[in-house]
């Protein structure tokens, strides 16, 4: 039997068999790979139009579209870096500018915007002359997602470039594109010519297209984005005075020893002289201390019970003082939101990622001008809602968790949720951790009760 098996396991793993395992292996996907299942088809492309040839190059309109449904760019907004592929310059840019200009001393009287081979560019701030702007620019980088605000969904900005091909079969499209929001978690493809975009005129008569046209695709990752979580999620009920806090170290811990400054208490004497220290202007997040040390709580309390009605509040509190979350939204997992009758100061719509029948995906956020900033941690870094359902007589239950989210994303990134068996119990219901408990006790009744007889 012996022998058998290893002449099957020689056959088995032959140099052409290790080989497909390894070729399988190498193939397959990495773990920073930007998939979403709720928002599979999301993400961010960058198109290049080439609009008019110049005597050294081109003049080009860049546009950043965001097809992505819940997730968006906030201040300090959007960086778009590149390389070039050849020797090119920027002479001139509207709507934009880089952040170096780079060594130009070659150049005698006019000089370039920027000679640097790997320019960045950001957007420039609201308020800039209008004969500095074009459509789609001067919003400080800030660009909403595509369900929350589709007419403010992209970013544009004009680029004038020398030193480069003057013809479709000269130009070189730019190489190693990379995107920050602000700061990382996007990873973009390499440029593909695609056909030259077409523009039709205001009055619909008359059809214009670019010279010349080439698309970036940027996916997000969360891994990438952040290495730690974000956010975590508490939980309370009427019918249970128990409240589940944050899962302990969700978003890290306190250890003042190896990360001395990490956190600061929300009445320490302290707190300015920390806001103003040496981490301010950096996208690190300054966290009041707690248990969770997480920028956001997302808290879901079951609040109340009608007959033929269910009332849930939401509470969304900011513990980071160097962060206002503007335009800020939330997508929430839920059996009964194809029940969600009323939605008070939030703004809601449904995400069906599985197809038409299936509605358990909500994305909320603020209503503009009076709650769609979340101010910095502090007396007025919270926002709530309440929201009501209709039971439905089929899946309606408040036992074993039913009532409770199962899962929920602010901003786009995955809050840590408690454990299953840390959920408020029902008053006559025996706590799952308790049952494993009380099996032992009642075999050991039985048995004296049986001897005793």
């Amino acid at each position: 039997m012996e022998l058998g098996n290893a002449r099957f396991l020689s056959k088995l793993f032959t140099p052409l068999t290790l080989c497909l395992v390894l070729l399988i292996l190498l193939s397959s996907p990495s773990s920073t790979e930007a998939y979403d299942s709720l928002d599979p088809n999301g993400n961010i492309t960058i198109k290049w139009d080439v609009m008019q040839w110049t005597p050294d190059g081109y003049v080009a309109v860049v546009t950043m579209f965001n097809f992505q449904q819940y997730r968006h760019i906030q201040a300090p907004g959007w960086q778009l870096g590149w390389t070039w592929a050849k020797k090119e310059v920027i002479w001139s840019m509207v709507g934009a500018q880089t952040t170096e200009q780079g060594d130009c001393s070659k150049f005698k009287g006019n000089i370039p915007h920027c000679c640097k081979r790997d320019p960045t560019i950001v957007d420039l701030l609201p308020g800039t002359p209008y004969n500095m702007q074009i459509a789609n620019c001067c919003k400080a980088g800030v660009i909403s997602s595509f369900n929350q605000d589709p007419a403010n969904a992209a970013s544009s900005f004009q680029v004038s470039v020398g030193l480069a091909g003057t013809t479709n079969k000269t130009v070189k499209v730019p190489k190693n594109f990379t995107l920050k929001a602000p700061g990382p978690g996007y990873t973009c493809g390499a440029a593909k010519i695609v056909k030259p975009t077409k523009f039709v005129t205001q009055d619909g008569r008359r059809t214009t297209q670019a010279l010349m046209t080439w698309n970036v695709t940027c996916t997000y990752s969360q891994f990438l984005a952040q290495k730690t979580p974000t956010c975590c999620v508490s939980l309370s009920s009427f019918y249970n005075d128990t409240i589940v806090n944050c899962p302990t170290c969700s978003c890290g811990c306190q250890n003042n020893n190896t990360n001395p400054g990490s956190c600061v208490e929300g009445d320490s004497p302290y707190l300015q002289s920390a806001l103003n220290g040496p981490g301010k202007n950096s996208y690190a997040p300054l966290v009041q201390c707690t248990s969770h040390m997480c920028p956001i709580r997302v808290h879901w309390h079951v609040k109340l019970n009608y007959k033929d009605y269910w009332r849930v509040k939401i509470t969304i509190t900011n513990f980071n003082y160097r962060m206002n979350y503007t335009q800020w939204n939330m997508v929430v997992q839920h059996p009964n939101f194809d029940n969600l009758t009323t939605l008070f100061s939030f703004n809601y719509k449904p995400l069906t990622p599985y197809g038409a029948g299936i509605n358990d995906t909500a994305m909320l956020w603020g209503v503009k001008f009076y709650n769609d900033l979340l101010m910095q941690a502090g007396p007025y870094g919270n926002v709530q809602s309440e929201l009501l359902f209709r039971k439905d007589s089929n899946t309606f239950t408040f036992d074993k968790g039913w009532a409770f989210p199962r899962r929920i994303y602010f901003n786009g990134d995955n809050c840590v949720m408690p454990p299953p068996d840390a959920y408020p119990w029902l008053p006559n219901a025996a706590h799952p951790s308790i049952r494993p408990l009380l099996f032992p006790i009642m075999v050991l009744w039985i048995v004296l009760a049986f001897f005793m007889l």
